[in-house]
C-alpha cells in the first residue's frame, strides 16, 4: 500500500485547527473530500519541503505549495469535495470564492499582517512565540513582508502602505463579501445544502481566523460576529470535523512538531545561541571587524562593534 500525501500546516491556536487561512481552506477541504492525509502541524517553514508552509508532499516525493495546486492533485486522486454539485453549483461555487480572493482575502491579510496593533500585539508575537531561535528573531519580519507583496499584487498597487484610508475601503469590501455570502448561506447548513463543497471550504479557512482571534483592532470581527449564521456556519465546522480543537492554547503547543517542543529544549536554545555566537565572533576575527591586542592583557579592540546594529527583521 503506497504511502499517503503528507501535509505540512501551521500548527493550531485560538480554537483551530491552524492558525493560517490558506492552511485552514486545506485541512477543510481534505476533511469534506475524505482526502487520508498525513498531517503534520509545525512552526518550522525549514523542515517542510520547499521551506514553505502550508507544503504537500504526494506518495511520489512531489512537492506542491499553492492552496489551488494541492486542491487540483486532491481531486486528480479522486478526493473531490465538489462531485455532487450541478453545474450551476459549481459555477456558483467558482464565483464566490473569486469573490473571497478578491474582496474578503485582503482585508484578512491586512487585519493580520498590516494593522500595526494587530500584527505587533497578536501576529508577530504569536509566530515569534512558537518559533525557535533564531527563527523567532527575523521569520516573523519576512512573513510579514511576504503578506505585504501578497496584498499588493491583489489590489495592483506596488506603493500600497498601511493608512485609515486603505483601512476603510479593504474593511468595506470585506464586510459587502460577508454580506453576500451570508445571503446565499441563508438557512441551510452549508451553501450547498447538506454536503460541504470547496466554497464552504474557503469561507471557513478565511473567516474562522477572524471570527476566533481577540484582535485590539476588531472591527471585522464585530461585523462577522453580527452575522448568525455565518457564525453558525463556522462553529459547526469545527464541531463536526475538527473536534479536538474546541478550547484555545496559549503559548507553545504540544502539537507543534518542531524540534523546540522535544526535552531538554532550553538547553538545545542555549547552544544554538552560544554557536551563533561563536559563528560572530569567528567571522569578525576573520574579516578584522574585531583585532586581538598582543601583550595587554588580550585586551580586544573593537572596530565599529561597540553599538551593532539591530537587523530590520527584529524591528517588524
Amino acid at each position: 500500500m503506497a504511502a499517503p500525501d503528507e501535509l505540512f500546516v501551521w500548527e493550531g491556536d485560538w480554537g483551530l485547527p491552524s492558525v493560517n487561512s490558506d492552511c485552514l481552506v486545506l485541512l477543510a477541504y481534505a476533511q469534506f473530500s475524505g482526502a487520508p492525509l498525513k498531517v503534520h502541524k509545525v512552526c518550522n517553514p525549514w523542515r517542510c519541503p520547499g521551506g514553505a508552509i502550508p507544503a504537500l508532499r504526494t506518495a511520489h516525493k512531489e512537492a506542491l505549495w499553492r492552496p489551488s495546486d494541492i486542491i487540483i492533485h486532491l481531486r486528480k486522486q479522486k478526493y473531490n469535495a465538489d462531485f455532487d454539485l450541478s453545474a450551476k453549483e459549481a459555477a456558483d461555487s467558482l464565483a464566490f470564492i473569486a469573490l473571497i480572493q478578491q474582496k474578503l482575502t485582503p482585508a484578512v491579510l491586512y487585519a493580520l499582517w498590516v494593522e500595526p496593533k494587530n500584527y505587533v500585539e497578536v501576529t508577530r508575537r504569536w509566530y515569534a512565540e512558537h518559533m525557535s531561535f533564531p527563527l523567532s528573531l527575523f521569520l516573523p519580519g519576512r512573513m510579514q513582508r511576504h503578506q505585504l507583496d501578497t496584498l499588493r499584487l491583489l489590489r495592483g498597487d506596488a506603493s500600497l502602505e498601511a493608512s485609515e484610508e486603505l483601512e476603510k475601503e479593504l474593511y468595506g469590501d470585506a464586510t459587502d463579501c460577508m454580506d453576500l455570502l451570508a445571503q446565499r448561506l441563508g438557512t441551510q447548513k452549508f451553501f450547498f445544502g447538506d454536503s460541504p463543497s470547496s466554497l464552504d471550504a474557503f469561507v471557513f479557512g478565511w473567516l474562522a481566523p477572524i471570527l476566533k482571534c481577540k484582535l485590539p483592532n476588531g472591527k471585522l470581527q464585530q461585523h462577522l460576529k453580527s452575522l448568525d449564521n455565518l457564525h453558525a456556519f463556522c462553529a459547526n465546522i469545527l464541531l463536526i470535523y475538527f473536534p479536538n480543537n474546541s478550547a484555545p492554547r496559549s503559548g507553545r503547543s504540544d502539537e507543534c512538531r518542531d524540534p523546540e517542543h522535544v526535552p531538554n529544549r532550553r538547553t538545545k536554545q542555549f547552544l544554538s545561541a552560544l554557536a551563533a555566537l561563536g559563528a560572530m565572533l569567528s567571522y569578525a576575527l576573520l574579516t578584522g571587524m574585531v583585532s586581538v591586542q598582543h601583550g595587554h592583557k588580550g585586551a580586544v579592540e573593537h572596530s565599529g562593534l561597540s553599538h551593532p546594529h539591530q537587523d530590520d527583521d527584529e524591528d517588524d
